[in-house]
């Protein structure tokens, strides 16, 4: 599992973090707060992930720290985000 999202608009993340609804993840290109940005989870089964930006800083060059909130997350997005990050799925 890799746990790379590949943005729409170009770029891709990493999820680093979840916490309920809350996704952490380290992306190539920023996304400004209140900004709703979508992509898709690379590993098959591919899924859609949608986020509200709460937060987008530099932390290195060319790359960013996005703290956000899932938007229509499914079970089955949240429970594949989940092993992304290595934690438990909510719920569980």
């Amino acid at each position: 599992m890799s746990g790379r999202v590949r943005w729409v608009r170009g770029g891709e993340a990493f999820v680093e973090r979840l916490v309920g609804d809350v996704i952490t993840l380290r992306s190539t290109v920023p996304s400004p707060p209140g900004s709703r940005i979508e992509g898709t989870l690379d590993d098959p089964p591919a899924v859609v992930v949608r986020v509200k930006v709460h937060v987008s800083r530099k932390v290195a060059e060319g790359k960013f720290e996005i703290h956000a909130r899932l938007l229509d997350a499914t079970r089955e997005v949240m429970e594949r985000l989940a092993l992304e990050a290595g934690t438990a799925a909510p719920g569980s």
